[in-house]
């Protein structure tokens, strides 16, 4: 019968993928795009309303610069995409960001990007699923009521989707990523049309809200105003998170790689800024005003300091219901489709960061900065301990914040304009070194080109870092930083320790120093079938002394033990060690070092007998003192630990060759079988 947690696990993640089988694994274009671009594009549901939120601190008459800070937002995002076109050429092993850094930069800005990365991967999950928990909420208020529980089943499936693999999870998310753009440029180019083909007068919900500056501020030349200003551009750059991921997944692409990897780039940054573009154009000639609620009375609806009167809604609704409501006020479903997939795609951009996170911590566990195990793709050829740690952490981090979209993404931006900085600053370097050995003018005029891109990526980048940290450090960003010092550290120490485990394991030029002699010690604590099996394997090894031990715990227990050791006949000596406080482990422990104590130059072999079951529960209620045993043995130097196991009738059903029939694998070739039907 199989296992009931191996048929659950095939269910939910289908049936393992052969190594050879990765070409499968490959994306076209069309799959590559909602796979990697899904972040990026999503932020059009976000971004501009933060722009907007933060201008309303001045009043409705600062909504007048959101054309102009949209343009700023696209220029820089612009720029970044075609820096990135230049990386995926130059560096197409998928180290994206951290790669360039540490080949050009040196390992110390190569950890600080990784770090950074890390960090905006998990807060890329906990801001998108927070995100399409508060646009579910417009559509039914329940998951606003019960928010937190929702994001964090959310990441639950998103797990279980990308656990399945890379391409499976790709296919799955294309259909609801083109709908969303095609659902918002729609959305655009009929609220265009109509006000100003038609000459409709729309006009948003919010626009008859009364909206005034709060705490003073007023349009003018104000240091106050310009710090807004800053502030609402460095919230829109929110639009830019995403845009690295594909540098990081070049591998991930059909051939020829780079290529398909730069179209993808560009594909990604014409449609963003469109839509970004689109809505910050409509949200002006619609009158929108976003401003945040910081008090809900049931009787006049949201209250706000910078609010006069009662407002049109008792919960603001985000910038793209409000405008599907107006521009679609006809057409009744084309409003609940822009909110489905708008809720649809913000849940789905958290996969963004499910195949971005894998594949570099893939790549620091083979650089040794991060555990082993994170370099292991499971059954489905995904890299399943890099899938679980990123959903685990960002479930912390919806919990903690209450899935609250406003808090998480002051945490954002942070960490993926430090990787934009020092990438750009290490591809400068990169071309500066090709370009003292190129002599061809053509490869020359081209790398020049691309260093000039480069640089104007690099200081634009610097500048938005700049500004980030100065308008958002207090608002939370801090707390990005220090956790990116964390990792740091963490990942530097992890390091050190592979580094010392290598050099203590390195072979000498000496030859090991065989020891004297073997001491065999059989621990006995019944006469039976396990115990048997061990004192004839020890006696087969043929150590120079074989010592059968028990520990006098009960006094009439041990002289049955002693009892049916004579009535047997049994050849070796049974020796009792005795435990006034009726402890196994210590004197045993005590008794194995006094045999190296006596001979240092000898090896002590210590055969424990174990009985294998087939069931977990029964591993509760087994063995536990031989595990006890075999722990604190390990520690002992020149001893060696034997498990002489002894199968149950429970375990039948876990034999090697029923495994590898449910699996379908052909049973395992020896040597000598191989070597029969090469002759043959």
């Amino acid at each position: 019968m199989p296992n009931p947690t191996s048929v659950m696990k095939r269910l939910l993640l289908g049936r393992p993928y052969r190594s050879d089988a990765m070409a499968h694994t490959l994306l076209p274009k069309r799959v590559a795009l909602p796979v990697f671009a899904s972040d990026a594009l999503s932020s059009v549901a976000y971004a501009p309303a933060e722009i907007l939120l933060t201008l309303s601190a001045a009043g409705a008459t600062a909504f007048l610069f959101s054309p102009w800070i949209a343009l700023a937002v696209a220029v820089v995002m612009a720029t970044v995409v075609a820096s990135y076109r230049q990386n995926v050429h130059a560096y197409p092993s998928g180290g994206g960001d951290y790669e360039v850094a540490t080949v050009n930069l040196g390992s110390k800005f190569g950890l600080t990007v990784a770090s950074a990365l890390l960090v905006d991967y998990v807060l890329t999950v906990a801001v998108s699923i927070s995100s399409g928990v508060d646009a579910l909420g417009d559509m039914w208020p329940y998951v606003g009521q019960h928010r937190v529980a929702f994001a964090v089943g959310l990441i639950a499936v998103l797990t279980a989707i990308n656990l399945r693999g890379i391409r499976e999870a790709g296919t799955a998310f294309a259909i609801p990523t083109y709908a969303f753009m095609i659902a918002i440029l729609s959305l655009v180019i009929w609220g265009v049309f109509r006000i100003f083909v038609l000459g409709d007068d729309l006009k948003a919900a919010s626009a008859s809200m009364h909206v005034k500056a709060e705490h003073g501020l007023f349009v003018g030349s104000s240091f106050a105003f310009v710090f807004l200003l800053v502030r609402a551009f460095s919230s829109g750059c929110a639009a830019l998170t995403g845009v690295e991921a594909i540098s990081n997944g070049v591998p991930a692409f059909k051939p020829p790689k780079s290529k398909n990897a730069a179209t993808t780039l560009l594909m990604l940054g014409t449609i963003a800024i469109s839509m970004m573009a689109g809505i910050i154009l409509l949200a002006r000639k619609t009158g929108l005003q976003y401003v945040e609620c910081f008090k809900v009375d049931p009787s006049i609806g949201c209250t706000a300091s910078q609010i006069e009167g009662p407002a049109p809604f008792t919960k603001q609704p985000t910038v793209t219901a409000q405008l599907a409501e107006t521009v679609f006020d006809h057409f009744r479903p084309g409003y609940f489709i822009v909110l489905a997939v708008t809720a649809l795609i913000l849940v789905l951009a958290a996969n963004t960061a499910f195949n971005g996170f894998p594949v570099l911590g893939s790549i620091l566990a083979q650089d040794r900065y991060l555990p082993r195990q994170l370099h292991t793709r499971g059954d489905r050829l995904a890299f399943s301990n890099g899938i679980v740690f990123l959903a685990s952490a960002a479930a912390v981090l919806v919990i903690v914040f209450r899935a609250e979209t406003t808090k998480l993404i002051q945490l954002y931006i942070v960490g993926v304009f430090v990787s934009f900085t020092l990438s750009q600053t290490g591809m400068i370097r990169h071309w500066n070194r090709l370009l003292r050995t190129e002599r061809d003018p053509a490869i020359r005029s081209r790398m020049k080109r691309s260093r000039v891109i480069n640089t104007f990526g690099m200081f634009m980048t610097g500048f938005v870092l700049l500004l980030v940290l100065v308008t958002k450090f207090t608002k939370g960003a801090w707390i990005s930083i220090a956790a990116m010092a964390v990792i740091y550290a963490l990942m530097v120490g992890i390091r050190k320790h592979y580094d010392r485990v290598a050099r203590e394991l390195e072979p000498t030029e000496e030859r090991p120093i065989l020891p004297a002699r073997n001491h065999a010690i059989v621990l006995v604590s019944k006469l039976h079938n396990p115990t048997l099996r061990a004192l004839a394997y020890a006696k087969a090894t043929r150590p120079d002394t074989l010592t059968a031990l028990t520990v006098n715990v009960d006094t009439a227990d041990t002289r049955v033990i002693q009892d049916e050791w004579d009535n047997r006949g049994i050849s070796v000596k049974l020796t009792v060690i005795d435990s006034p406080y009726r402890e196994i482990t210590r004197p045993i422990i005590d008794y194995v070092k006094d045999v190296r104590e006596n001979a240092p130059r000898d090896v002590v072999t210590v055969y424990i007998p174990e009985y294998v079951v087939g069931h977990w529960w029964e591993n509760l209620l087994h063995n536990q003192s031989a595990l006890r045993l075999k722990a604190r043995l390990l520690f002992e130097p020149g001893v060696m630990v034997t498990s002489v196991p002894w199968q149950l009738s429970s375990t039948s059903e876990k034999s090697v060759a029923r495994f590898d029939r449910r699996l379908g694998y052909a049973p395992a070739r020896d040597a000598r079988t191989e070597e029969n039907a090469s002759q043959r």
